[in-house]
């Protein structure tokens, strides 16, 4: 939960400040207005401090894709069989294995047997739940439609945790490889250097170049392993600053779009973010404007993001969406031309949700690719460095068997 200071104008026209929790500014502004009809500046509340900076993410209460794919699937079936929301709750309830899931679940039973909507529930028993997922139940009540909102949540995290899961186990062999790969380096560097520096020392003899280069990096690596630790803290530290103020956020994800290789697949996976998240919110009952503002927290790219929270704003103006959508700097063409075939037609889920399936595929093909570029270009680096160490030793150790 985000906590928003506000200005705002009563009924009778005072002006009037505060603050208000909620899970996004979107929500926060449609709390304001319920007493204050003009809102005249919103803004979160910041909470500076450079640990709240380093530990933004850690020991977080992030919701496991998974468990709510689950979750939803069973939300689907006992609403669509008829059965009340308080007894869905307790079935789903008693049903989870996720403990966090488990105990939203079973708050929320309480709260909606004493009038509190489902999905106003969901959102203070659990506030770390997706901005999509609470605005989806919400708009699947609003519309008595809550089944098929469910079911199309069920088919947004399953994909969601799909691809996730393909990602990670590409990901998985190149990272233990680098991992292994740097253990034994230190350990090479911390132990084993040092016995064979003494012993070529010893030795007397004019010693290779190579090898007085490997000694010489030895050397600095023991006196300077803390300035190394040092400067990439400071150099993390700095990151994490700079990616934290609207500027360098802003432009480090701008700069992560025009990555080789990593930029194409950035600009796939905010593709079908985009696609997923519009389909399954408009499938479920919400504006097109109310959609773009829910798909701009859901997708990963900052500036992305941005251009699409834009776009909402000029759809409230009564733009259609396939003008407004033209405007992005970053979106792929295909995808422009698809959603306003799509509008037009009338087809516009539909559509989206074919869109999404093409760039999910896509974005799985462009990660495989990059992991199968990978590996070799790891190996032939890992190759290398093993050559080097080897010459190294091993050339000072024949002209030492010359002299004996």
């Amino acid at each position: 939960m985000i906590t928003y200071k506000y200005s705002a104008l009563s009924p009778d026209g005072d002006k009037v400040n505060g603050v208000v929790n909620a899970i996004d500014e979107y929500t926060a502004v449609e709390k304001i207005r319920a007493d204050c009809p003009i809102v005249l500046k919103i803004e979160p509340v910041k909470k500076g401090g450079i640990y709240d900076i380093l530990g933004a993410d850690i020991g977080g209460k992030k919701v496991d894709a998974k468990a709510l794919s689950v979750m939803c699937s069973q939300f689907a079936v006992i609403i669509g069989s008829g059965i009340s929301i308080e007894g869905c709750l307790n079935m789903v309830s008693a049903q989870t294995e996720d403990k966090k899931l488990k105990k939203m679940l079973s708050m929320s039973a309480e709260d909606v047997s004493q009038g509190t909507s489902l999905a106003t529930a969901f959102e203070k028993n659990y506030p770390q739940l997706p901005p999509l997922f609470i605005e989806t139940v919400r708009a699947g009540e609003m519309s008595g439609t809550l089944d098929a909102s469910f079911n199309n949540l069920y088919e947004y995290y399953k994909r969601s945790n799909l691809v996730s899961q393909k990602t990670k186990s590409a990901m998985a062999y190149p990272m233990f490889v680098l991992a292994v790969a740097a253990v034994v380096l230190v350990i090479i560097m911390v132990k084993v250097m040092p016995t064979f520096t003494s012993m070529f020392k010893d030795f007397g003899a004019e010693l290779p170049t190579i090898t007085v280069v490997l000694i010489a990096i030895t050397n600095w690596f023991q006196k300077g392993w803390m300035l190394i630790a040092g400067i990439a803290a400071v150099l993390f530290i700095a990151f994490k600053l700079w990616t934290h103020n609207e500027k360098g956020r802003l432009q480090w994800s701008k700069l992560t779009l025009k990555m080789p290789t990593m930029g194409k697949i950035n600009k796939l996976n905010a593709s079908q973010q985009f696609s997923t998240s519009m389909a399954s919110l408009i499938g479920s009952g919400l504006t097109v404007a109310q959609a773009l503002k829910v798909t701009s927290k859901c997708i990963d790219n900052y500036a992305i993001a941005k251009e699409v929270s834009s776009m909402s704003e000029k759809i409230e103006t009564g733009a259609a969406l396939s003008d407004v959508i033209k405007s992005s700097e970053f979106l792929p063409d295909v995808l422009k031309e698809m959603t306003g075939v799509g509008e037009r037609t009338g087809e516009l889920v539909k559509t989206l949700q074919t869109v999404g399936a093409y760039y999910t595929q896509e974005t799985e093909y462009a990660t495989q690719k990059m992991i199968a570029r990978l590996e070799p270009t790891m190996l032939v680096f890992i190759a290398i460095i093993a050559g080097f160490i080897v010459l190294a030793i091993y050339l000072p150790m024949f002209t030492m068997y010359n002299y004996m």
